[in-house]
């Protein structure tokens, strides 16, 4: 394709989105778009959804596969299966690269997921272009040829690239509109649901555990050396040390079906867990403590789980189970363990549950035991 063709194709990609309605109909329009641009049989776009940690299909375009439809319901895939995602704007944007889009075939590495993808599909190649808006990662646009045709190529990918710039530029409106909305329950700085959203799906819980016997976990995590990396280093690299580990949060929720990853302020996390056995979510939480553990600057974090599942007696308010994820917390900092205490699981006089019952209830009690000494 021509200098000429592709300025032209640009244009009709701006044009669709300008003149599509909602949010669905903007994605297919710039899918298809795209795969019409680069002479493909299938694009998607998709959306990373970080309190979900999971990236979600807005709209598939072109000849679809079994089981694909125009507008899922909900086809979505742990970012863990896709890491670049999370990865590529902490270590190339980082360092004042641009995002860039590259190839996949289906005769590359057997154990990539995007190559078993394409195989399953019948498809022979894919361009995957990150979508960038305002700096963060926002999702991707995935292109692909069907097995037999002439593969994507190199310059394939940087037309991609462009064409990812002009669909991110188009959702910049679509953002916009939705930005009210997101502020209330959405942490600016990391894109994890903030404390309000918590404490709503915190409550709904609860009434579900109630009715229903679901099991609910909350999983508290604070990071550890937060403030001498401020010191050290200025509070914009503490940010970004709070962007990274928000992004370790995300992926290891989206191996919890219905997780919700939170930031609660400051220094503090959280995942929340409705109807997942205690014992999967503590797996999820000794993999955060691993890979805060792994991040190049900070102390990890200390992380205290609180469940339905343990013994911790009758639970009568999300305040309650606040305060003993928050009692578990803190004695995993005051030990300094690497791994998640979990409330309950010492049995009789259980040091988090002895903490959380001494803690008044009247009032913020997260400072309240944070008051005994924590930091």
């Amino acid at each position: 394709m021509g200098d000429e063709s592709r300025v032209r194709a640009v244009v009709d990609l701006a044009q669709r989105m300008a003149a599509a309605q909602a949010l669905p109909e903007v994605a297919l329009a710039a899918a298809e778009s795209a795969r019409l641009a680069l002479r493909a049989s299938f694009a998607a776009l998709s959306v990373w959804e970080r309190e979900r940690g999971r990236l979600r299909v807005l709209a598939n375009a072109g000849e679809l596969a079994e089981g694909e439809e125009r507008f899922p319901a909900d086809e979505s895939y742990p970012v863990a299966d896709f890491p670049e995602i999370t990865e590529f704007l902490h270590d190339r944007s980082g360092r004042g690269g641009e995002p860039r889009a590259w190839v996949e075939t289906a005769d590359g590495p057997r154990g990539s997921r995007r190559v078993l993808a394409l195989r399953r599909r019948a498809r022979g190649s894919c361009v995957v272009a990150p979508l960038v808006l305002n700096g963060r990662a926002w999702g991707e646009l995935y292109v692909a040829r069907a097995a037999g045709e002439e593969p994507l190529g190199r310059v394939d990918a940087d037309f991609a690239s462009a064409l990812a710039s002009a669909i991110a530029a188009g959702l910049v409106q679509y953002e916009r509109l939705a930005e009210a909305q997101r502020l209330a329950y959405t942490d600016p700085l990391t894109g994890l649901a903030n404390r309000r959203a918590v404490d709503i799906r915190l409550e709904e819980a609860l009434e579900r555990h109630r009715a229903t016997g679901a099991v609910v976990t909350l999983v508290v995590c604070d990071m550890n050396g937060l403030k001498g990396v401020n010191d050290t280093y200025g509070h914009a690299t503490g940010d970004r040390l709070l962007e990274r580990f928000g992004s370790v949060l995300s992926r290891c929720a989206a191996g919890v079906p219905g997780a919700l990853a939170a930031r609660l302020g400051g220094d503090e996390f959280c995942l929340l867990a409705v109807g997942a056995e205690a014992a999967e979510v503590e797996r999820a939480a000794e993999e955060i403590c691993r890979r805060a553990a792994e991040l190049e600057l900070g102390e990890g974090v200390a992380c205290g789980v609180a469940s339905t599942g343990e013994a911790i007696g009758p639970l009568r308010s999300a305040r309650g189970l606040f305060r003993l994820a928050d009692a578990a917390q803190y004695e995993a900092k005051a030990t300094r363990s690497g791994t998640p205490v979990v409330a309950g699981r010492a049995g009789a006089g259980d040091a988090a549950v002895a903490l959380a019952e001494a803690a008044v209830p009247e009032g913020p009690e997260r400072r309240t035991i944070r008051g005994r000494g924590a930091h």
